[in-house]
C-alpha cells in the first residue's frame, strides 16, 4: 500500500482545501486515535499549533476526532514543534500532534504526528492510519467519549526544559542578540528563554496575526535579521522558522550560516569533548560536500539520508548517533530533543560563542563549502516532469559533463508542487551550466 495522505513530514496542503479541511482532520484524528487506543484504559493526546489562522479550525476538528474515539485531549496552544515531541513523552501521552506547515506561507497548513516516545511516526504507523482513514472508524460508546482541556503551563514547561540544555555555569549577560521568530510558534518561548539567561534581545517576527507567519522574516527570509544585526551592532542573529524546528545563524557582519555550518560547529566541539556518539553525523543528500570533507578530516563520518528530518532521525536512532540535521536548518540533537529544535540548537551555538570568546564570524564559517546551487521549478497538478524523456536526457547530459567533479540531485518536493534541482561543482561556471541545462528542460515540459 502506498501513502496517499502523508508526505515527507505529515499531511500538508492549502488550508480549507483537500486534504487540509476540517472533515479530513476529524477523520484523520479518529483514525490515529483508534490506531493508538488499544484498550479501555485512559488514553491521551497532546495538540500544539503554530500561529496560522487555520490552526483554530484544524485544532477544533482534530479534537472532535480524537474525543470521538475516546482519547482525552490536552490543548497546548501555540508552541514550537519540538515542544510537542517533548511534552508527548514527558506527559506519557499516546500521541502528539503539531498543526503547522513549518516554513510555508500562512495559507498552507499541516498535521504532524508524534508517537508515545516523542519521535515522528514510522512509515508503518502512517500506513496503518491511512488504512483506518479509508475504511472508517467506529466511534466510541457515549460513556467512553474523551474529554478536552487546555494545558495552561505547556509553554512554561518547554521554556524551563530548554534552559536545562544550556550549560549551567554559563550566562548570556552582555550578549546582544537579534532574534527572528518568523511570527510563528516560538514568538513567546524563544525571547523568554534568551532573556531569562541574561541576553539583550532585539526581536523581529514576534507579532503574529494569523496571516503573517514566515512573511519576509524567519529562516526563509533572513535578510531582515541580517540588516538588523548590522544596524544594531549585535553579536549574533538567530532566525527560526514558523514552527521553530529550524535555525539559521547570522554573524556580526550579517553573513548567514546554514544548517551544515551549524552542524559542523557542534560536531567539531562534541568530537573534541568526546560527546559525539557513533562516530558520525546524519544529514541528507542536500548537505554540502565541503561539510562531508570537514567531518572526514575530523575522523567523523557523514551518514546521508533522504530529504526530511524524520529520515535523519531514523538513521540516527538506527546507528546510535546523537547529532544530525539538514542544510535548511533542522538541527537534531537526540540527547536533548526528538526532532529538530531551533531554540535548543541556538543555545548550543551561544554556548560556543561564550566559551570560545571568538566572534560569531570565526565560529560559524567552519568549512569552505563546495559551490552549490538549488533552484525550484513549479509544476501543475497532474504533471510528471521527471518522467519526461526530455528531462531525463538533460539530466544524463549534465551528469556526463560534470563527471567526477561534483554531483546532481533532482527530486520532487515533499511539501510543495516543486521540482528541486540541486548541483555541486568545483567551479561556478560548470555549476551554472549544469543547473541551467536541467532547469530549461523541466520548464519546457511544465509550461
Amino acid at each position: 500500500m502506498t501513502r496517499s495522505l502523508f508526505g515527507t513530514d505529515g499531511v500538508r496542503g492549502r488550508a480549507n482545501t483537500y486534504p487540509m479541511t476540517a472533515e479530513v482532520a476529524l477523520r484523520l484524528a479518529a483514525a490515529a486515535g483508534r490506531h493508538f487506543r488499544h484498550d479501555q484504559a485512559e488514553h491521551r493526546v497532546v495538540i500544539g499549533k503554530d500561529t496560522r489562522l487555520s490552526g483554530y479550525m484544524l485544532e477544533t476538528a482534530l479534537t472532535a476526532g480524537f474525543t470521538s474515539t475516546g482519547m482525552n485531549v490536552f490543548l497546548l496552544g501555540p508552541v514550537p514543534t519540538p515542544a510537542v515531541g517533548w511534552l508527548t513523552r514527558s506527559m506519557r501521552a499516546d500521541l502528539g500532534v503539531m498543526i503547522s506547515a513549518s516554513h510555508n506561507p500562512a495559507d498552507d497548513n499541516g498535521i504532524k504526528f508524534f508517537g508515545p516516545d516523542g519521535f515522528k511516526l514510522s512509515d508503518a504507523d502512517e500506513l496503518s492510519i491511512e488504512a483506518l482513514f479509508a475504511a472508517g472508524v467506529t466511534p466510541a460508546q457515549p460513556q467512553n467519549i474523551g474529554r478536552a482541556k487546555r494545558l495552561d503551563d505547556a509553554l512554561g514547561r518547554y521554556v524551563e526544559y530548554s534552559k536545562t540544555t544550556f550549560p549551567r555555569q554559563l550566562r548570556l549577560d552582555g550578549l546582544k542578540i537579534v532574534l527572528d521568530c518568523a511570527n510563528g510558534a516560538a514568538y513567546r518561548a524563544a525571547p523568554t528563554v534568551l532573556w531569562e539567561l541574561g541576553a539583550e534581545i532585539i526581536t523581529i517576527g514576534v507579532s503574529p496575526n494569523g496571516l503573517n507567519i514566515n512573511e519576509n522574516c524567519g529562516s526563509t527570509h533572513p535578510e531582515a535579521a541580517a540588516a538588523k544585526v548590522r544596524e544594531t551592532g549585535a553579536h549574533i542573529g538567530l532566525c527560526l522558522d514558523g514552527d521553530a524546528d529550524r535555525l539559521l545563524v547570522i554573524d556580526e557582519t550579517g553573513h548567514v550560516a546554514d544548517g551544515d555550518q551549524i552542524m559542523a560547529l557542534i560536531a567539531t566541539r562534541w568530537a573534541k569533548e568526546g560527546l559525539l556518539k557513533g562516530g558520525a553525523v546524519a544529514a541528507t543528500v542536500m548537505s554540502n560536500l565541503g561539510f562531508e570533507r570537514h567531518l572526514n578530516n575530523l575522523g567523523v563520518g557523514l551518514e546521508r539520508t533522504n530529504v526530511g528530518d524524520r529520515y535523519v532521525v531514523e538513521r540516527m536512532r538506527e546507528l546510535g548517533l546523537n547529532l544530525g540535521g539538514e542544510q535548511s536548518g533542522h538541527i537534531v540533537m537526540t540527547d536533548h530533543a526528538t526532532t529538530g529544535d531551533g531554540l535548543v540548537g541556538a543555545l548550543q551555538v551561544l554556548a560556543a560563542l561564550i566559551e570560545s570568546g571568538k566572534p560569531a564570524s570565526a565560529l560559524t564559517r567552519v568549512f569552505a563549502p563546495v559551490p552549490q546551487k538549488l533552484v525550484n521549478v513549479r509544476y501543475k497538478p497532474g504533471q510528471t516532469p521527471l518522467e519526461s524523456d526530455r528531462v531525463k536526457d538533460a539530466i544524463h547530459a549534465a551528469e556526463t559533463a560534470l563527471g567526477q567533479g561534483g554531483r546532481i540531485l533532482i527530486r520532487k518536493s515533499g511539501t510543495e508542487p516543486l521540482i528541486r534541482i540541486m548541483a555541486e561543482a568545483e567551479s561556478q561556471g560548470m555549476l551554472d551550466q549544469t543547473i541551467d541545462t536541467i532547469k530549461t528542460a523541466v520548464e519546457e515540459v511544465t509550461t
